[in-house]
């Protein structure tokens, strides 16, 4: 006898772990994001100070360490928020002064909204067309190499445009690894969500610091 029901077509093994993985990242960047701007928010208020540089890069590289040791256990997840909850008390630290800057507020605002739009469009294209961006890989670190020679020299140099130019190469730098982490995600070549979340997470800070930077110098502000 022959079976007259429909065939339903399942979803296969690896679309629906993809699906789960793009899920459980998205939800704990969601709450990464809402806590590292939580801490930044009571740190501008309460005017808490700059750690210092030696602080600040031992803290992210250590905590950075962390989440990788950590990622298939449970304690993975608090060494997410505690690494972002780091970098959130770093950004707030870096903002305060400019609440007290003209416009300083609005620079802030405007580039927070533009980040977002900025990662979810990104973010969207590359689920959506599910290109493979994993060629830009090698381009984007040879990017991420110049912007630190370039930042090293600028320590010294003290120059305002090489600080632009620093934060323009940044912003596309960054925005590529949205592409490229995410395009990572969908075709399985990191299938980690902790990995996922903290590496989205990084280009979020990184192109939000990054833009408040060059904003301020286009609002006329040093």
């Amino acid at each position: 006898m022959y079976n007259d029901q429909p065939t339903i077509a399942r979803p296969s093994e690896s679309i629906l772990s993809t699906n789960k993985l793009v899920k459980n990242t998205y939800i704990l960047l969601s709450m990464t994001v809402i806590f590292s701007g939580i801490v930044g928010y009571f740190v501008m208020q309460a005017g808490l100070p700059y750690p210092g540089f030696v602080v600040y890069l031992v803290g992210v590289i250590g905590l950075f360490m962390m989440t990788r040791w950590l990622r298939n256990s449970a304690f993975g997840i608090l060494a997410v928020f505690a690494l972002t909850g780091f970098l959130g008390y770093i950004a707030g630290t870096a903002l305060a002064p400019l609440l007290q800057v003209q416009n300083g507020a609005d620079v802030i605002l405007h580039a927070f909204g533009g980040t977002g739009v900025i990662f979810l469009g990104l973010s969207a294209y590359a689920l959506t067309t599910r290109k493979n961006f994993n060629f830009l890989g090698g381009f984007l670190f040879a990017g991420i190499l110049i912007i630190l020679v370039a930042a090293v020299a600028n320590f010294f140099l003290e120059m305002t445009a090489l600080s632009l130019a620093i934060s323009s190469v940044a912003i596309l730098i960054f925005s590529g690894y949205i592409l490229y982490d995410t395009s990572r995600m969908v075709h399985g070549h990191e299938t980690n969500y902790i990995t996922c979340t903290v590496n989205l997470y990084i280009n979020i800070w990184m192109l939000f610091m990054h833009l408040v930077n060059l904003l301020m110098a286009l609002s006329g502000n040093d």
